[in-house]
């Protein structure tokens, strides 16, 4: 059951993403999530710092995202943690041009408000760690 409530919590974020939904991407995270991407000289501490820049490159460079596809989904629970990986296509549209990446990301999410009987709970994101993929591999 926890697997798969997981798997919805990151499908929905995925999906908040895919379709620029800016509340329901950044309510996906908790206030303290972390993130780490690969094109950034240094990690984002908290999901405000992370809001900040998306709305600056909304502001000064028209980002956009047109579509994400994730695929290749593992699971690893950890009591109230879960590690999800996958890879993800993403396009999107910065100062005019189409960008398409082919990319690997850990998300760990955390369960709030878990009922340790009935295993229950949301689970929210904390940490996501964006890699780019390996070079010669085909897409997914």
């Amino acid at each position: 059951m926890s697997t798969l409530a997981v798997l919805q919590a990151a499908a929905d974020l995925v999906s908040a993403f895919a379709r620029n939904d800016r509340a329901a991407y950044f309510g996906a995270f908790t206030e303290d999530a972390s993130f780490v991407f690969y094109t950034l000289p240094q990690p984002l501490l908290s999901r405000d710092a992370y809001q900040a820049l998306w709305d600056s490159w909304r502001r000064g460079e028209g980002f956009e995202v047109l579509s994400c596809t994730s695929s290749n989904a593992i699971v690893s629970l950890q009591g109230d943690v879960a590690i999800f990986m996958h890879d993800v296509a993403t396009e999107l549209r910065m100062n005019g041009e189409h960008v398409f990446s082919q990319e690997r990301e850990t998300i760990v999410f955390t369960r709030q408000g878990s009922d340790a009987q009935q295993k229950q709970g949301l689970w929210l994101a904390c940490h996501e760690h964006l890699s780019a993929m390996p070079e010669g591999l085909p897409p997914p």
